[in-house]
């Protein structure tokens, strides 16, 4: 008998089975590849959201710090787009009023957000913490810029693609 053919066979046979081991070596890799690729993905929307709820807050957290007597209806306007629900009635209910102190009182405010981050995120809805820091000048004041730093707490809510503060808190 030649041993020859039996040595093929199993050199045959383990050629098949080293075959085997590497395209199912191959099909995980890609599989892990395609899956840390959707990981990936869902890491940048996530960022994303995040980084358009902390410029909606921004925005409206310098526009309630921003008050111009000089421009009533802008400074007033401003805080108004941004707003959204029980913040922008209670908004617009006082705005007048907001436009009479700051007229009475000739009050420039002028600051800008130090530090934002967001406390809570979930589809449509945020809440983040905003430290900003600035001046008013009014007739107290006797015109002189003096310095005023706040801290707030904005409620967010993702309205038609937009994310508008729906409440709005000094805290601290």
């Amino acid at each position: 008998m030649n041993p020859a053919p039996r040595s093929h066979a199993r050199l045959n046979v383990g050629l098949c089975i080293v075959a085997l081991v590497l395209a199912s070596a191959a099909v995980v890799g890609g599989v892990d590849v395609q899956r840390t690729r959707g990981e990936r993905a869902d890491a940048a929307v996530e960022q994303a959201r995040y980084g358009d709820v902390l410029a909606a807050a921004t925005k409206e957290a310098e526009a309630v710090i921003n008050l111009d007597y000089r421009h009533p209806r802008d400074s007033t306007a401003t805080v108004a787009a941004g707003a959204t629900g029980k913040f922008r009635r209670q908004y617009d209910t006082s705005s007048a009023g907001v436009t009479k102190v700051l007229l009475r009182n000739r009050s420039v405010m002028d600051g800008k957000v130090v530090w934002a981050g967001v406390v809570d995120l979930h589809q449509d809805e945020a809440t983040v913490i905003v430290a900003t820091s600035g001046t008013v000048a009014n007739v107290q004041t006797r015109g002189k810029p003096v310095a005023r730093n706040f801290r707030l707490k904005l409620d967010l809510v993702h309205t038609d693609g937009r994310w508008l503060t729906s409440d709005l808190e000094f805290v601290g």
